[in-house]
């Protein structure tokens, strides 16, 4: 393996694992390469196999095997096209599987899930919204993204908050997932949810004035921006965000520059750095009034713990600041010294 960008990659097998990858493919898939060109194919066939398997079920009517394994295959396919940014056909065929398999899996699931439609700037956002189990009315937590994850990667994480009684709407943003072909990344991200609030209101089987938001990478920055501004929201959490993205630019990773570059809809790297700085908590965070939850890595060489220790400097609200010093991006590696920690908290913010 002689590429760098596999090299690279080989860092991701925490992240992989956590969020539903087998850890057997991941280690065969990455052995199989020789060159990133390969990445999405290979990803592509390994997610088939899990596909084929969940049809099976269905076919037998085995539906929570059916579940499991089309939920594998959803983000499998997820992880195909990840930051494949350089053949957009294979990306977007990737894609498209991983979208169909979790939708055919969503009511298999326990809590099911419920695929809806957002209206947003003449458009729709897609999001999964699943509800807890033997609860009337619950509180929801809006669940954002970073620049490479969309809401096929979030099964794991949407669990542990509808374990505490708790719903989730795990929704693609303008840059993510079903919505990075139509809308750019932006930086004022509380319009968007502005709107998926106004959205969630038209809902009878949830409590709209009990809203909670989470956001890992650079959804670290999108939930404390909105939480400034969108004062609906009772309470954040933010995990390993930037606090300005266009300031870690240079040290970033080939593939996560050329990856913003082409989710901003900028035509050139150049453009894409200035975008990137547009990605500032600076005048911002001191708005921010509401109780949040600022997790950092201490091994994290994305968005260092000095960016989420400035942010939990400068907001005016209660906040928690958790360092895992042995952590790394989003503290994958160390999940269980986080997930349940943040989850419980937020419980108590909405009143569950």
């Amino acid at each position: 393996m002689t590429d760098p960008r596999l090299h690279h990659a080989a860092n991701w097998i925490s992240r992989f694992c956590v969020n539903g990858v087998a850890v057997s493919d991941f280690n065969d898939v990455l052995a199989s390469l020789e060159s990133w060109n390969d990445w999405c194919r290979a990803w592509s066939d390994r997610a088939r196999v899990h596909e084929e398997l969940g049809r099976a079920a269905l076919a037998e009517k085995k539906f929570v095997s059916a579940g499991e394994h089309l939920s594998r295959a959803a983000v499998t396919y997820h992880f195909a096209k990840y930051l494949f940014v350089q053949d957009m056909a294979q990306l977007s065929a990737a894609h498209r599987k991983a979208v169909e398999c979790r939708k055919l899996a969503l009511p298999h699931l326990d809590p099911p899930g419920e695929r809806v439609l957002i209206p947003y700037e003449g458009k729709h956002l897609a999001g999964v919204l699943r509800l807890p189990h033997c609860r009337e009315s619950p509180p929801i937590v809006l669940m954002t993204m970073g620049l490479d994850s969309a809401k096929e990667e979030l099964d794991t994480f949407e669990t542990t908050f509808l374990k505490r009684g708790m719903a989730t709407l795990a929704f693609d943003g303008p840059g993510q997932g079903e919505a990075e072909y139509d809308f750019p990344i932006r930086p004022d991200y509380e319009n968007v949810v502005a709107q998926v609030i106004d959205w969630l209101k038209t809902r009878a089987d949830i409590d709209a004035t009990r809203v909670g938001i989470w956001g890992i990478s650079l959804g670290g920055y999108y939930a404390p921006r909105a939480v400034a501004f969108e004062k609906r929201i009772r309470a954040a959490i933010a995990n390993c965000g930037p606090y300005n993205f266009g300031a870690l630019w240079d040290a970033l990773p080939d593939l996560t520059r050329a990856a913003f570059v082409t989710r901003s809809h900028s035509v050139s790297e150049e453009e894409g750095r200035r975008r990137a700085h547009q990605l500032s908590l600076a005048g911002v965070a001191s708005q921010i009034d509401c109780p949040m939850f600022v997790i950092a890595g201490g091994l994290d060489r994305l968005c260092p713990p000095a960016d989420a220790e400035r942010l939990a400097a400068e907001v005016r609200g209660p906040v928690e600041l958790l360092v895992i010093e042995d952590g790394n991006h989003v503290a994958h590696n160390r999940f269980y010294k986080y997930r349940g920690k943040s989850a419980d908290w937020m419980a108590s913010q909405l009143g569950v």
